[in-house]
């Protein structure tokens, strides 16, 4: 049986958090989020980590990052660049900020043959979330897969977030996905500001992605064929981000791909802003306190 790879997004620029959050330190021994997040889906049975990261944090995140892992998976790292477009395109001439979560994946073809999970670097999603989607990959098929959270346990305190509003159907697969990047709390439950002002209200028990999806390798090409469509309508614009949701819901209303929604109870955590990484810290400290993490994970 192939076992899964680990697709690490992280490239992001960090501008809300205020620095190079993904080598910022979150556990008693100085592991970041992407040590914990490697920790769970190493014991899960994933065999090769990628790394999707930016030419000019290579070698802190080789450094800080990438070593740990080194001697315990294989690990590649590949690179996330403004000019890596389709034949015909070319960035804006003020553009600066990378292409998007869609582009980032796409990022990563050149290491992966296999089945494989792409993550944010920044969020934290518990052991069950890597068992789930390993063992969908076990049984073998063609279909995607993505952990579903538990919007209300996935916002910030301290200012808006973006995520993927889900609808699944009765037999558990998607039906579709909405991006959200203005997300914030409303008493019990939460709303998002779309970029004309409207105000939606939600209860906060809707299922949402946090960028955790499993896909097959058949997905690079119909990611690039997407990225074309996108830059099309878009790729004048200096801030238009290509995110994986908009590629997904496309393919799962037109009948392209099944998308299996994972439901996991496991609360998310992650370090949009810099406030919020004294919860992260925090709240690792209650794990290892019940056991489910060592003090030191590479002991």
């Amino acid at each position: 049986m192939t076992k899964p790879s680990l697709l690490v997004l992280a490239a992001g620029m960090g501008s809300r958090y205020g620095g190079l959050k993904q080598i910022d330190p979150v556990g008693p021994a100085g592991e970041t989020i992407i040590d914990y997040s490697i920790y769970d889906a190493l014991r899960a049975g994933f065999a090769k980590v990628v790394f999707v990261i930016r030419r000019d944090m290579e070698q802190p995140f080789r450094q800080y990052v990438g070593r740990r892992f080194e001697q315990r998976a294989q690990v590649r790292y590949v690179f996330q660049e403004l000019a890596d477009l389709p034949v015909g395109f070319s960035p804006p001439p003020n553009r600066s900020k990378p292409w998007g979560t869609a582009h980032a994946v796409l990022a990563g073809q050149s290491a992966i043959q296999e089945p494989f999970v792409a993550i944010n670097a920044d969020d934290f999603y518990g052991a069950r979330s890597f068992r789930l989607l390993a063992e969908h990959f076990a049984v073998g098929g063609a279909d995607y897969a993505m952990a579903g959270f538990i919007l209300r346990h996935t916002l910030s305190e301290f200012g808006t977030v973006s995520r993927g509003v889900c609808q699944a159907g009765q037999d558990g697969y998607l039906q579709s996905v909405v991006e959200m990047t203005r997300l914030e709390r409303d008493g019990a439950g939460a709303r998002n500001t779309d970029a004309a002002g409207r105000v939606i209200q939600l209860t906060g028990e809707e299922a949402v992605s946090m960028n955790f999806w499993g896909f097959t390798p058949e997905v690079f090409p119909a990611l690039r064929a997407k990225f074309a469509e996108f830059l099309e309508k878009s790729g004048r614009d200096e801030k238009a981000e290509f995110f994986i949701p908009s590629a997904v819901n496309e393919w799962v209303v037109s009948g392209q791909a099944r998308v299996k929604v994972l439901l996991t109870s496991d609360h998310w955590f992650g370090v949009t802003y810099r406030e919020d990484r004294l919860r992260v810290v925090e709240s690792i400290r209650q794990l290892i306190a019940k056991g489910e993490y060592p003090e030191r994970l590479w002991e």
